[in-house]
C-alpha cells in the first residue's frame, strides 16, 4: 500500500471529531424537538426533564464498563459497536409512542453511547505524544460542542419540513454509516496500521506515554480507592452542572426569554455551545503550550482554574442580566470557561491511567454524568419550587469554585496504582 503524505494522525484526529460531533447531534436533537414531542406525547415540564435525564443516568452507568472494554479488546471493534447502538436507537426514538416508551428507549441510548470519549481516551493513549494530547482532546470535545450548535437550528427546521419522527431516522442513519466506516478504516495501534510511514510510526512511538509496570486491567476497587480520582470526579460534576443546562434546558429558556421561534431560539442556542468549542480549543492548546514551558503540573492544573473562575463568573452575571442578549453573552463565557476544563479533565485520566485511560476516564465520566442527572432534573424542580431559575444559576457557580478548590490538589504524576 502506497503510504500517504499526510499524517495518519491528522486523518485520526479528524475523524474523532466528525465522532463527537456525530455523538452531540444525536444526543441534542432531544432538546430541540422538546415542543413538538410534548405535545404528540402529552408530556409536561417534568416529564420531558425525567426523558433527558434518564439518558444521563444510562450514560454514567455504563461508563466503566464500557471504558473497560476499551482498555481490554482496543478501541477499534468498541467504537464501532457503540456508534451503532446508539444510532439504531436514535431511530427508534422517533418510533416512540408513550411516556415509558420513551425513558425506556433514552435510558438505552445513553447506555449506547457510554463508551464513546472513554474510548477516544484510549485512542488517544495508544497513537499521540504526551505533547500533543492537550490539542488533540481540545478538538475532540470541540466537536461534541459544535455538533450540538448544529443540531439546535438544523433539527427545528429538519422538524418544520419532515417531524420529529423522521428527524431521527434520518441521523439514526447517518450514524450507523460512520460505525461501519470506523470499523474497516481504524486500527489500535500505528503498530498495526500499513498506512502510517515509518517515520510517523516511529515518531509516535518515541514520543508516547510508557505504559505503567502493571500491563494488566485494574479493578474498579483500586481505581476508587485514589484520591486523585475522587477530586477528578467531583470537578467534572462541577464542570456537567454548567454544560449540561446549555445542551437540554438552554433552548426553552432561550425561546422563552427572547419570544422566538424554534428555529431562530436554535440559532440563539448555538453561541454559548460555538463558545465552549472555542474553549476547548484554548484549552488544550494552553495545556500543551504550558507543558512545553512548564511542565506535568502546572499544565494540568492552570487552565482548568481559569475556566472554572469564568464559568462562575458567567452564571451569576446571567442572573443580573437585563436582557435576553446579555444573557446569552454571560452564558457563553460561562460556557467557554467550563469547556476550557474539558482537555485537562481527561489528559489528566490518560497521565493517571495510563493503558486504563479508558477505565479511569470512564470512572470520571460516570461521576460526571450522574452531576448531569441531576442538573437537568434540578431546573425543572428549582422553578417549580421557586418560581424562579436564578437558584439554579448560584448553584452552578458555587460548584465551580469547589472545582477550583479540587484541581489545587489533583497531582498528575500520582498514577492510580
Amino acid at each position: 500500500m502506497k503510504k500517504t503524505i499526510i499524517p495518519i494522525r491528522i486523518l485520526l484526529v479528524l475523524s474523532t471529531f466528525l465522532l463527537t460531533v456525530l455523538l452531540y447531534i444525536d444526543r441534542a436533537c432531544i432538546s430541540a424537538a422538546k415542543d413538538d414531542i410534548c405535545s404528540d406525547l402529552g408530556f409536561d415540564l417534568t416529564d420531558f426533564g425525567w426523558v433527558m435525564a434518564v439518558f444521563t443516568l444510562g450514560y454514567a452507568l455504563f461508563q466503566v464498563p464500557s471504558g473497560k472494554l476499551a482498555d481490554k479488546f482496543g478501541p477499534r471493534g468498541v467504537i464501532s459497536g457503540i456508534v451503532l447502538i446508539w444510532s439504531i436507537l436514535t431511530a427508534v426514538t422517533g418510533m416512540a409512542w408513550n411516556y415509558v416508551s420513551m425513558l425506556v428507549i433514552r435510558f438505552f441510548f445513553g447506555a449506547g453511547e457510554a463508551g464513546a470519549f472513554p474510548s477516544l481516551s484510549k485512542v488517544v493513549f495508544n497513537w499521540f505524544p504526551v505533547k500533543e494530547r492537550g490539542v488533540v482532546q481540545g478538538i475532540n470535545f470541540s466537536g461534541s460542542r459544535l455538533g450540538a450548535a448544529f443540531a439546535l437550528p438544523l433539527v427545528a427546521w429538519m422538524i418544520t419540513v419532515v417531524g420529529w419522527r423522521t428527524s431521527f431516522l434520518i441521523f439514526g442513519g447517518f450514524g450507523i454509516l460512520f460505525g461501519i466506516l470506523w470499523y474497516l478504516l481504524f486500527k489500535n495501534k500505528p503498530e498495526e496500521s500499513k498506512a502510517l510511514s515509518e517515520q510517523e510510526k516511529k515518531y509516535i512511538l518515541e514520543n508516547r506515554q510508557e505504559p505503567s509496570a502493571n500491563k494488566g486491567t485494574i479493578a474498579f476497587s483500586k481505581i476508587i480507592k485514589s484520591k486523585n480520582v475522587w477530586m477528578t470526579m467531583i470537578q467534572y460534576v462541577c464542570s456537567n452542572f454548567t454544560f449540561y443546562f446549555t445542551l437540554t434546558w438552554m433552548f426553552p429558556f432561550v425561546k422563552e426569554k427572547f419570544g422566538l421561534s424554534p428555529v431562530e431560539a436554535g440559532l440563539y442556542s448555538s453561541i454559548p455551545l460555538i463558545a465552549g468549542a472555542v474553549g476547548n480549543w484554548f484549552g488544550g492548546v494552553l495545556v500543551d503550550w504550558l507543558y512545553r514551558i512548564k511542565g506535568l503540573k502546572i499544565s494540568r492544573r492552570i487552565p482548568p482554574i481559569i475556566g472554572f473562575s469564568l464559568a462562575a463568573f458567567g452564571m451569576i452575571m446571567v442572573t443580573a442580566s437585563g436582557s435576553g442578549t446579555m444573557a446569552i453573552v454571560f452564558l457563553a463565557i460561562a460556557v467557554f470557561g467550563a469547556d476550557m476544563t474539558l482537555s485537562p479533565s481527561w489528559v489528566f485520566c490518560i497521565d493517571i491511567g495510563k493503558e486504563n485511560a479508558g477505565a479511569v476516564s470512564g470512572t470520571m465520566n460516570m461521576a460526571g454524568n450522574l452531576g448531569a442527572f441531576v442538573t437537568i432534573m434540578a431546573y425543572p424542580y428549582l422553578i417549580e419550587w421557586t418560581g424562579s431559575n436564578v437558584p439554579f444559576f448560584y448553584i452552578a457557580a458555587s460548584l465551580s469554585v469547589v472545582a477550583i478548590i479540587m484541581w489545587t490538589f489533583m497531582n498528575p504524576k500520582q498514577v492510580v496504582p
